[in-house]
C-alpha cells in the first residue's frame, strides 16, 4: 500500500497577495496634503473636512494638519487645520 499520492497536478499553490488595508495614519498625528490616511474597500470609514476619497474608497488629506475620527452610527474622518 503506498504511502504518497501520485505525483499529478494539483488544485492548490494560489494564493493573492495581502492588499495591507487599514488605517495609515492615527487620530492626533499630523498629516501634509495628499497623505492616504486610509486605504479600505467600501466606505467603512467616512470622508469629513478636507478628507477625499478615492475611486478605491481610499481616503485622503485633502488639506495639511492633524487627523481627528468620530464616531457616531458611522466613522468619520476629518483633518483640522491649525487655522
Amino acid at each position: 500500500m503506498a504511502h504518497k499520492k501520485g505525483q499529478g497536478s494539483t488544485r492548490n499553490g494560489r494564493d493573492s497577495h495581502s492588499k495591507r488595508l487599514g488605517i495609515k495614519v492615527g487620530a492626533g498625528q499630523v498629516v501634509t496634503a495628499g497623505s492616504i490616511l486610509v486605504r479600505q474597500r467600501g466606505t467603512k470609514y467616512t470622508p469629513s473636512k478636507n478628507v477625499g476619497r478615492g475611486s478605491d474608497d481610499t481616503l485622503f488629506a485633502l488639506v495639511d494638519g492633524i487627523v481627528s475620527f468620530r464616531s457616531t452610527n458611522k466613522t468619520y474622518v476629518s483633518v483640522v487645520t491649525g487655522a
